[in-house]
């Protein structure tokens, strides 16, 4: 009997028994997706209005006008990632991405690291993205009733928590259901997110064009020259920044085997979502740069009262009595990511089930729906009681752990473009596609990642690098970043004794690309 009739894709035996490539199904509903499904689910889980609104004011506190060239900086280690990411989709089109590639690689060890640290990355979004709706929902009721007192109910930590989690329940309902459903619910909600962005921009631009800003500011295009930053600490702040805000376009990967043809299908969709994202980001920018400065009173994009939440304090400048549809955006923007971010945890965790690297239970896949049940539900619940136990403890905890996010992003993005140039080692120089994709792309990609984890694990040392919480006198988010890496490494040597066959490659081994096999190198 299959797995999709019995409900659960069991654990893998030996290599041996799995499809080509060492790998197999598991019982996801295939053909489910494709390329402008997966775009709409990338950019979802992007959330550019989310992620910008939150960003660009402590962006522009770094770097002033220079953030269209801080932005652009930070796509260039996306795209030459995204590249080994779609080399290794080619090869190995697996939901376990960055956890079955990084063992294909480099073996069970630092596999399980890799898929350690989306798992974590995608739990403290899942966490913050579902905070950050039920402010923006209590923002727009207020609006909508011209009543600001209601605002101020998301910060009572009873309601927040006990909103919060009606929306995880929500979102995790609908991950829970096909991917059909997942595609009809992002589509309303991202297309108005994007058509909302568009005319907030061009109608700051053409009021900063006719002078009708509060503090209009010629566009110019030095604003593009990274060399123009005053300094390389303000660089790497910025660039950090601008890492984070491109986070969740490899969802499109995850879902690779449940596309219409799994190795191009998810590669093409991620290079088409990194895309218009960019330029969505850059649009915006610009739009807003030229409406309100970049000064730090007033309106200025630098000023530290509106730099949590820039699109709100210029919505109404901007849109006047349409100022609403920007709260709405960005609401519809958490409450999508918070769906679609649901999508790529549940199926590593699956993966990692499947292959023996986690109990058999995430191998589960819903009869009914074909999508990862017991996976989805076990991320939903962990994300609801990380976020609802931090927000109780201190608003301080819950802000540097998201910051800590950056570190796991540079930690498993670049492992993942490392894996891409070692699987490949054979094939460098076969021809001059192989040398880019398969080499000096992702290692360029990488080794960026690299240097960007590293630098900001020397300076989240500092207290002063997050809310000023410290322990020991080592800064929070250091304390942070690192706990969850060990916690990771804890829970690892605890599988390996549990499960020791995964970690002896048994399920899932280190292996030279099939196409190197069969032209038997």
């Amino acid at each position: 009997m299959s797995a999709q009739n019995t409900g659960a894709a069991a654990p893998l035996a030996p290599a041996s028994g799995a499809d080509a490539g060492g790998l197999s199904k598991k019982g996801l509903s295939a053909g489910a997706v494709g390329v402008l499904g997966a775009v709409v689910i990338g950019v979802s889980t992007i959330a550019p209005a989310y992620t910008l609104t939150a960003s660009l004011g402590p962006t522009v506190a770094v770097v002033g006008t220079q953030v269209p060239a801080i932005i652009l900086v930070g796509f260039i280690p996306m795209l030459l990632t995204a590249f080994g990411y779609r080399e290794l989709n080619r090869a190995m089109p697996d939901s376990g991405t960055s956890f079955t590639w990084g063992v294909r690689a480099f073996g069970p060890w630092i596999g399980w690291m890799t898929g350690w640290g989306l798992v974590a990355a995608t739990v403290i979004v899942l966490s913050n993205l579902a905070g950050i709706a039920v402010e923006f929902l209590f923002l727009l009721i207020a609006q909508l009733t011209g009543n600001p007192d209601i605002a101020e109910l998301a910060f009572n930590p009873v309601i927040n928590v006990v909103v919060c989690l009606l929306f995880m329940l929500g979102a995790t309902l609908i991950s829970y259901r096909d991917m059909q459903t997942t595609q009809k619910f992002q589509y309303v909600l991202v297309g108005f997110q994007v058509v909302v962005l568009v005319l907030f921009a061009v109608v700051a631009i053409v009021k900063a064009v006719d002078g009708e800003a509060p503090d209009p500011t010629a566009f110019s295009w030095s604003w593009f020259n990274p060399f123009e930053v005053s300094s390389f600490s303000a660089f790497a702040a910025g660039l950090s920044l601008s890492i984070f805000i491109f986070w969740g376009w490899d969802v499109v990967l995850t879902m690779n085997e449940e596309t219409k043809n799994p190795a191009k299908t998810p590669g093409r969709a991620a290079m088409v979502t990194v895309v218009v994202v960019v330029s969505l980001y850059l649009l915006l920018s610009i739009g807003l740069i030229m409406f309100a400065g970049v000064g730090s009173s007033g309106l200025g994009l630098a000023n530290e009262e509106i730099s949590a939440n820039v699109f709100f304090a210029l919505s109404d400048p901007i849109l006047g009595p349409l100022a609403f549809l920007v709260s709405l955006a960005v609401l519809s923007s958490s409450a999508a990511s918070l769906q679609s971010t649901a999508v790529g945890p549940a199926r590593t965790l699956l993966a990692m089930g499947h292959y023996g690297a986690l109990p058999a239970k995430f191998a589960k896949v819903s009869p009914r729906f074909f999508t990862p049940g017991y996976a989805t539900i076990v991320s939903a619940i962990v994300a609801s009681v990380f976020y609802a136990v931090m927000r109780i403890v201190s608003e301080n905890v819950l802000t540097d752990t998201i910051l800590s996010l950056g570190m796991m992003i540079c930690f498993y993005y670049g492992l993942t473009a490392f894996a891409c140039v070692w699987y490949f080692r054979k094939q460098w120089f076969d021809s001059a596609r192989s040398f880019f994709f398969t080499f000096l792309f992702p290692l360029v990609g990488g080794a960026i990642l690299a240097v960007l984890f590293v630098t900001t694990l020397i300076d989240s040392m500092d207290p002063a690098y997050g809310s000023g919480s410290s322990v020991g006198g080592v800064g929070l988010v250091f304390v942070l970043g690192v706990g969850i890496i060990v916690v990771g490494i804890a829970i690892m040597i605890w599988q390996a004794i549990k499960r020791p066959a995964f970690f002896r490659g048994e399920t899932l081994s280190i292996d030279a690309p099939a196409s190197l096999r069969r032209a038997g190198r």
